[in-house]
């Protein structure tokens, strides 16, 4: 595909130029505005505050890079986002351009929502695209979205302090290790570990500890049955319990497994938390005590294998509506904002504080290279031990995950091991049967 678009050797153009649209406002619809530009629509999640600084500091540069194409720029609220893209969509008047999940990119490609972009862009971007990360969004020979980021779901956060003065030279290696150290470790007013304990956050945090000690999920292939009778879903589960039951980590969940708060205020020595608690921890004044002593380590895998996965990747990409009138412009947008230029995206993760990893090799490479990224204590841990060996987060119904971790919670508490499995597997098949997912599955 012939590209129109050139890079601006300015920067810093004013953020009015953008065209921002305001959340509750309803954008005009794609197609030509009134000097004769092609119209494209893009609705942007709102993150946090850097994140909006930097779509629209990209939009109006992009928009001033030619005189063809004009992005107008809606940020819309997580908690109005699929009330307000419902609407639209069945209003006719469907962002050209959006962010969305990855684990949105095949239920959304299965209904025929967004476009295969193999067909619009140049096919060297897909090649950029890490190796682990490329079946996130490809479904057969097509790619429904383009990668913006990556966040491992499950890291571990300890305290360098306190291992070192209970004679610990090394973070754990194995879930052995972690309870041992974990016994160690809870003194007094600290516990050795916190980890997630409630099912909706059981639900996702454990994605990749399913799938570390039982090599998959607890629904696979074609979605026809259920597997979280796997006896290795046991060891998991125990795991979990005895966590819990021995009183390594607090007993309460004051804090949402995402709130890396029981760390940040010294209670724990050791928590897991996605690799976003990096920005947490930094930025609170009255926690610079344990700031200046953290450091972080992949999850322990169950048998000490470090290339086995115990995190899942969340994240988001950019994907174009199957409708849109402006397709064509629309991956153009898509191209010159994430697929060309590494030195937008490094300018992009240096902003989040290396708390959020690229999706392509050249921008991670042109990342590394950086001064900032040399001097960060946390970045080649993650880049290096983590995200090359993540899994993608299940494309299945929340239901699914809901089910098995409500069963995991009351194994963790206490309960009878194999006949919270069971349980598990009997509520999964329900929501095969009601949700008639049996053949409808990829993963």
């Amino acid at each position: 595909m012939h590209k129109r678009i050139t890079r601006l050797a300015t920067v810093g153009i004013a953020a009015a130029a953008v065209g921002v649209m305001l959340a509750g406002c309803t954008p005009a619809s794609s197609g030509t505005t009134e000097d004769g530009k092609s119209k494209v629509v893009f609705w942007q999640q709102k993150f946090e505050d850097y994140q909006q600084d930097w779509f629209k500091a990209q939009v109006a540069e992009f928009n001033e890079s030619q005189d063809e194409v004009e992005v107008e720029l809606l940020v819309v609220p997580a908690d109005t986002w699929d009330q307000k893209l419902k609407a639209a969509q069945a209003a006719g008047k469907a962002p050209d351009v959006k962010t969305t999940s990855y684990g949105n990119i095949k239920p959304m490609q299965a209904s025929g929502q967004i476009a295969d972009l193999s067909e619009l862009m140049d096919a060297d971007a897909f090649d950029d695209i890490a190796e682990n990360i490329a079946p996130f969004v490809t479904v057969d020979d097509g790619v429904y979205g383009y990668p913006l980021l990556v966040e491992p779901s499950t890291v571990l956060f300890y305290r360098t302090d306190l291992l070192a003065a209970a004679g610990i030279d090394a973070p754990p290696t194995t879930w052995d290790e972690l309870l041992d150290d974990a016994r160690t470790l809870t003194t007094g007013d600290v516990y050795g570990m916190n980890i997630g304990q409630t099912a909706p956050d059981l639900g996702w945090s454990s994605w990749g500890l399913q799938y570390n000690v039982a090599g998959d999920f607890p629904l696979r292939g074609d979605w026809s049955e259920a597997s979280a009778d796997d006896p290795a879903y046991e060891d998991l589960a125990k795991f979990y319990q005895t966590l819990y039951t021995e009183k390594l980590m607090p007993q309460e969940a004051t804090y949402p497994y995402a709130d890396c708060s029981f760390f940040g205020e010294g209670k724990v020595a050791m928590s897991a938390c996605g690799s976003w608690a990096l920005g947490q921890l930094s930025a609170n004044p009255d926690w610079a005590g344990v700031w200046e002593n953290t450091a972080v380590a992949a999850f322990p895998s169950s048998d000490g294998d470090p290339t086995s996965p115990t995190s899942t990747l969340g994240g988001w990409t950019l994907t174009v509506d199957a409708k849109s009138k402006v397709q064509d412009e629309s991956a153009e947008f898509v191209q010159w904002l994430l697929a060309d230029d590494t030195d937008r995206l490094v300018d992009f993760f240096t902003a989040t504080g290396f708390s959020k990893y690229p999706a392509r090799v050249s921008v991670t490479e042109a990342l590394a290279a950086t001064p900032e990224a040399a001097d960060d204590p946390f970045l080649a841990t993650i880049t290096e031990d983590i995200v090359p060996y993540a899994k993608a987060e299940p494309s299945y119904p929340w239901d699914v995950s809901l089910a098995f971790a409500t069963s995991l919670e009351k194994a963790m508490r206490g309960g009878d091991i194999p006949a919270a499995m069971s349980e598990a597997q009997a509520a999964i098949e329900d929501v095969i049967k009601k949700q008639k997912l049996a053949g409808t599955g990829s993963d």
